[in-house]
């Protein structure tokens, strides 16, 4: 099937291949029948994609701040890798869906195969979408009108904030698509509308459906058109769907209010506030969020759970009904606010024309592909020719995420191995990325994987709640695994792998199963063993994560599904600790920050005390509370009457240590190329597995075991 993305770094709108979606739970599959370009906010984004890297970085001074702070922690280079990378992930444009149910995943309340919906799902010949995110459309709604219903809830939500009420006068400042909408909801509402905005034929249309006007092209002063309007009281409430960095907007919008009226900001406008354009009139000044209560909500989105009528009353979904209501009776026209209808494949020329034509409102794109057309999923990328061709063994790659894009995949690369297929559940992410690293594959189908015999061996680099179960599938088929960490989240899982590999051993197989526990490939780290193994005696390490503050409703943070950042990241240091001793982990205690009302998580802040073998003892110290500019990792090993240091993996020293005083490189090196290379050139020369599968195990259980403890601390 086809897809359109946008490209960040160069402003290209491009039409690309992908396989079709992966069914999944509380998820559609839907074929698309047409969708809306929003031209405002696409412009948007297709403006930001053609800017130099000096206007992108003035958009957005947050992001500037951030990108500092990792050069002083991380360095110039890693720093500059990462944004480049980060430029370099184009984005789905669209999100005015409209289609017809193909599938269904299990749980789906309320829509079945064959249903006619509308969702917030990409400009893509096929979509998956949460069940949340979707509405039936009444058999009395074509499908181009059905196309605006994204927009509609978008000015809906904002008109639910500023609850009109029959007969009040109104200020709606931006006529494009969201403002039109919004105009024709406060009218359905009984309400009297004043339109404000630079463009007559938008205007034109708002007077047509009942609207006074006020063309500020034509030099018309907008407070003493609003006061006018509303026969000097002030209006009542304006809402401001324009997008502009001018602060006018609000300002405007302040002076021509009444005392104690509303002010909803629906678009983008510059937000210097003057207190006493509020103070005096006690005016309140509200933000709308996209489509309703739900939005930005991972449980309502992507878990579908809803949230109960009774208490909240329009959510997302509902807002969508509601606008296919309006269009079903008649209350709204959005026929008149079709500027173009277009064929789907001629959409990438369409968007390079957005931003010079601004009296475009909506452009409705059709598809017409054929069924078989949408069906693959897996699709060819790249042919490489007979000069390229690799005479290696192939590796998968299952995931496409960020470790996975910007890491894995490229340094798999960069040493010469025969990748692919990439696989991934959505599609989209899977072919950017063989795109981008010229992979000859891109799939949704993991038995893609699991039946090739000329695949011998995968990189699990999925969600870590299903990185056990995806692992134990590919050893049970024989397929040695290199999986992301975790290996697993809880003891289940755990022992789900755990049998896996002990199965297909007893049975003969030679399948090797490794962790990416990078830090122990890290120059430094090798440095560091190579002294300590001259060292007789047990050995004290202090280990300190500064792992920085994640919110609370992040996927990591979530037991189910992350895991905890104990498990899905400081389990990198217990590792490290394990192979720096080189003997068993015998005992382990933790402890957490205790409970309190200013953390919502204090699992993510937590001492880790492990007991060896031979005497080594050590403390890990996981803190996500700490300053984003101080180095985020740092080892120290005291024995021998010595110390040694490691700073952030971008230098080593020695304090009194015999015959070592300092090693530094160029830049940081965690050791993740080394790794992952360590890993395929088993496979390629027959080897065994790098990090033995009882250390393997022993590491795994360790983490569970020290999140446990926290966790029965609460």
């Amino acid at each position: 099937m086809k897809q359109i993305i946008q490209d960040l770094s160069s402003g290209e709108t491009l039409l690309i291949d992908s396989p079709r979606p992966a069914p999944s739970a509380g998820s559609m599959i839907i074929d698309t029948k047409c969708s809306l370009i929003s031209v405002g906010t696409e412009r948007m984004l297709v403006d930001f994609g053609k800017a130099s890297l000096l206007s992108k970085a003035r958009q957005q001074p947050d992001k500037v701040l951030q990108v500092l702070a990792k050069i002083r922690t991380d360095g110039l280079s890693p720093t500059l890798e990462a944004v480049r990378s980060k430029l370099s992930q184009p984005i789905p444009l669209g999100y005015s869906n409209v289609g017809t149910i193909s599938d269904v995943g299990p749980a789906i309340r309320g829509f079945k195969a064959g249903d006619r919906v509308v969702s917030n799902g990409p400009h893509a010949e096929t979509v998956r979408v949460p069940q949340n995110l979707c509405a039936q459309i009444p058999d009395n709604v074509p499908d181009e009108h059905a196309a605006f219903t994204i927009v509609g809830s978008i000015g809906l939500q904002g008109v639910r904030l500023a609850q009109p009420t029959l007969g009040e006068a109104f200020v709606v400042m931006g006529a494009g698509l969201i403002g039109l909408m919004t105009i024709q909801i406060l009218l359905a509402n009984g309400c009297r509308v004043l339109a404000m905005d630079f463009d007559g034929s938008k205007l034109a249309l708002a007077k047509s459906w009942g609207a006074e006007i006020c063309n500020l092209s034509e030099n018309a002063d907008p407070v003493g058109a609003g006061m006018a309007f509303s026969a000097g009281r002030g209006v009542d409430a304006v809402l401001i769907t324009a997008s502009t960095k001018s602060n006018d907007p609000v300002h405007h919008a302040a002076q021509m209010c009444r005392t104690r009226g509303r002010i909803v900001l629906v678009g983008v406008t510059g937000l210097n506030l003057l207190r006493d354009d509020f103070y005096q009139k006690e005016l309140s000044f509200q933000v709308s969020c996209s489509y309703g209560p739900g939005r930005y909500d991972s449980s309502y989105e992507e878990s579908g759970q809803d949230y109960p009528l009774g208490f909240v009353r329009w959510t997302e979904q509902r807002n969508f009904e509601a606008i296919l209501d309006l269009m079903s009776t008649g209350k709204i026209n959005v026929s008149s606010m079709i500027s173009k209808t277009l064929p789907f494949e001629e959409a990438p020329a369409a968007f390079q024309h957005l931003t010079n034509d601004t009296s475009l409102l909506g452009v409705v794109m059709k598809y017409e592909s054929t069924v078989e057309a949408r069906a693959q999923r897996t699709i060819k990328i790249a042919t490489p020719s007979a000069s390229k061709k690799i005479d290696k063994p192939r590796i998968a790659v299952i995931g496409a995420g960020n470790y996975s894009s910007r890491i894995l995949v490229p340094a798999l690369k960069k040493i010469g191995a025969n990748v692919g297929p990439i696989i991934t559940s959505g599609g989209l992410s899977g072919a950017i990325t063989a795109r981008r690293f010229d992979v000859e594959e891109a799939g949704t189908d993991i038995d893609r994987v699991l039946n090739d015999i000329e695949i011998p061996a995968a990189v699990v680099a999925t969600q870590h709640n299903t990185h056990a179960s995806i692992t134990a599938r590919l050893l049970e088929a024989g397929k040695s695994v290199f999986v992301e960490k975790p290996l697993a989240i809880d003891r289940d899982q755990l022992e789900m792998v755990r049998s896996a590999y002990e199965k297909q051993a007893a049975e003969g197989g030679s399948a090797r199963l490794m962790v990416g526990y990078n830090r122990r490939y890290s120059p430094y780290t090798i440095k560091i063993k190579s002294l300590l193994d001259k060292v007789n005696g047990p050995k004290s390490f202090i280990m300190t994560m500064n792992a920085g503050a994640i919110p609370a409703d992040v996927w990591i943070q979530n037991p189910d599904i992350g895991g905890g950042r104990i498990i899905g990241e400081a389990c990198h240091l217990i590792d490290l600790m394990r192979f720096l001793c080189g003997h068993e982990i015998v005992h382990i205690m933790a402890q957490g920050m205790g409970e309190n009302r200013s953390e919502a998580i204090t699992e993510d802040k937590a001492i880790i005390l492990l007991q060896f073998a031979d005497g080594s003892h050590g403390s890990i110290h996981y803190l996500a509370n700490g300053a984003a500019s101080f180095p985020k990792e740092r080892i120290e090993v005291f024995a021998n009457s010595g110390t040694l240091q490691i700073d952030n993996f971008k230098s080593l020293r020695g304090f009194d240590w015999p015959g070592f005083r300092k090693k530094s490189g160029l830049k940081q090196d965690k050791g993740q190329e080394v790794c992952i290379k360590t890993f395929y050139d088993a496979i390629c020369n027959g080897t065994a597995s790098p990090i033995p599968p009882e250390e393997i195990f022993e590491i795994a259980e360790a983490t569970i075991r020290a999140a446990e403890i926290l966790r029965e601390q609460k």
